[in-house]
């Protein structure tokens, strides 16, 4: 058995570690902003050139130089976020730091994002701008019947979607609770896999899917249900996990002592603990997807974001003001009818 010493040593160095890391990205980050924001665009106010591998590599220089530095002065903001204490021209230095990634973070924000109060005011736009919305507020009806099968179609993407992915992520959620996988190696590298899939799953939006599954079964409702099930394959499963990660381990390790079988652990202890957050997270998951269906109709995935593209593009605006209050109108009461359910489920 390892000595608390011992342990402690290894968090140590753990840290140590990941605060190195942290302050390269924080050097490389400041190195980029710098460079091809502040000096390009703002100094000599130009479009910054496409990189080299010479620019990454003294970005790279740049970055281990600053993370070194912070490193011999002990005065890196990276020590604040794993709770360490600074004191004196330390937490000064440190504090410096912080505002300078602040302020050259919203500095590059507004840059890349090109804001432009004059043109959000010019006549030109506003006029436009009029035209659109008074055709949206003034919705053609005649196409109401079929918005409305468009939006029932929505509804059901949405709906399988999130049934499909329920027992996957059911499954997959115990195989990626730490607390379960720990004990064990193999358990323990099928539990980081499976989390890095999950994790890269889950960081593809929707959108994306359904531009892939488009190409693969064709356009059509079909494609945005897999998209959406891939997505929520992925998010339920985190957060399943996490809740079984949270769970009061003495009912666990009783029923354990008793020598009952690893399922029947599972079942007994921890099933009975789970299932009222699992119910809520997966009414709360299938409002997210009805609204998620909205948006991945417009690649392709089926349902009422394929008619509104259809529309948008023809610049049929009375039509598609009324397909964006019918989705307003969904989206409005099944937030209301998902969020009385998780109230009667707690």
């Amino acid at each position: 058995m390892k000595s608390s010493s011992t342990v402690s040593q290894g968090t140590g160095w753990t840290q140590a570690v990941q605060i190195f890391f942290l302050d390269v990205f924080w050097g490389g980050y400041l190195a980029i902003i710098s460079d091809r924001i502040i000096y390009y665009h703002l100094i000599n106010n130009t479009q910054a050139p496409d990189p080299t591998k010479l620019d990454f590599f003294l970005y790279g220089v740049i970055a281990l130089c600053f993370a070194v530095s912070c490193s011999v002065l002990q005065c890196s903001i990276s020590r604040t976020i794993f709770r360490h204490t600074l004191v004196g021209w330390r937490h000064s230095v440190a504090q410096h730091i912080g505002w300078i990634l602040a302020s050259s973070s919203i500095l590059a924000g507004w840059v890349i994002t090109k804001i432009s109060p004059v043109d959000f005011f010019s006549t030109q736009g506003l006029q436009g701008a009029s035209r659109i919305f008074s055709s949206l507020i003034s919705p053609q009806f005649s196409i109401f019947d079929v918005a409305l099968f468009a939006m029932i179609e929505t509804i059901y993407i949405a709906l399988m979607a999130t049934l499909i992915a329920v027992p996957f992520s059911f499954v997959l959620s115990f195989m990626s609770a730490r607390n379960l996988m720990k004990n064990h190696p193999v358990t323990f590298v099928s539990y980081y896999v499976l989390r890095l899939i999950t994790n890269l799953t889950r960081s593809i939006e929707p959108l994306i899917w359904a531009i892939i599954f488009s190409v693969w079964v064709g356009i059509g409702p079909f494609a945005g249900m897999l998209a959406l099930m891939i997505h929520t394959v992925s998010s339920l499963t985190k957060q399943y996990s996490e809740q079984i990660e949270d769970i009061d381990t003495g009912t666990l390790e009783a029923i354990d002592a008793t020598g009952a079988h690893p399922i029947q652990v599972v079942w007994y202890a921890i099933v009975p603990q789970i299932i009222i957050p699992f119910l809520s997270f997966t009414i709360y998951r299938w409002d997210i997807n009805v609204r998620m269906a909205t948006i991945i109709g417009l690649v392709g995935g089926g349902g009422i974001g394929t008619m509104l593209m259809q529309y948008q593009g023809l610049g049929l605006w009375n039509e598609v003001g009324l397909i964006v209050l019918m989705i307003a109108v969904v989206v409005w009461v099944m937030d209301y009818v998902s969020a009385k359910i998780r109230e009667a489920l707690v």
